[in-house]
This record gives C-alpha cells, structure tokens and sequence, in this order.
C-alpha cells in the first residue's frame, strides 16, 4: 500500500474511544464543578486528546511522509491519555498505541526502477 491505511483507521478508532472517555470524564468534572463550585481544565483535557489522537490518524493517511512523527506523537498521546480520559475505556488506548506503533513501523512501496533505452538508427559516415 501507498499510505499506512490500516495504522490510520485504528487511530481514528482509538481517538474516538478516547474522546468518549474524555467526555465521561468532562461530565464527572462538570458534576463536581456544580456540587464543589470548583472547577478545573484538567477535565476537558481528556477531550483534547481524543480529538488530537484523531486528527493523527487523519494525518497518518493523508501525509505518509511523515508517519513516523504521527505514529510516535499519538504513541505519547494514548500513554498520556491513561489519566486524563480512563485511557478510553483501554479499548481505545489499545488501538491507538496499536495504530501508532504500526505507522512507525510502516514502509512505502519501493519504487518500481525502470530502465528506458531508446535507440536510433544512425547511418554509417560517407566514405
């Protein structure tokens, strides 16, 4: 394949599950908010990521010359996202840790080496 599809899909996949986590966890956030009259950011960051881990699985597919940088930034972000987002219920840490890994990984085709000769017919010198 010409692009790290399958690392990009199970990226996207795990971004999902971790904005899921993020947003349970933004509601939590919330409900302590209105109970404590305290709120925090630390909630929302759970979100964040999601949506970050998201967009390098977009990224993964879209620019593949640069699939080792998608794949160790979303590798960071899915440890990262253990305490910020219930690690996306593990479902999504898996999958984006799994999708991250397999984009390092990746490697373009090699490209096909062809050999183009064209000859031409050169009439012998006059003697």
């Amino acid at each position: 394949m010409a692009r790290p599809v399958a690392a990009g899909v199970l990226t996207v996949l795990g971004g999902v599950f971790i904005m899921l986590g993020g947003a349970l966890l933004a509601v939590i956030g919330g409900v302590i908010a209105a109970v404590l009259h305290y709120f925090s950011g630390l909630f929302v960051l759970g979100l964040l990521f999601g949506f970050v881990v998201l967009l390098l699985g977009i990224l993964m597919v879209a620019v593949p010359a640069a699939h080792t940088v998608w794949g160790i930034l979303t590798v960071g972000l899915a440890l990262v996202s253990i305490p910020f987002s219930f690690a996306g219920f593990l479902v999504g840490f898996f999958l984006a840790l799994l999708g991250g890994i397999l984009s390092i990984l990746w490697r373009p085709p090699p490209s096909p080496r062809t050999i183009t000769v064209t000859a031409r017919v050169v009439p012998p010198p006059p003697t």
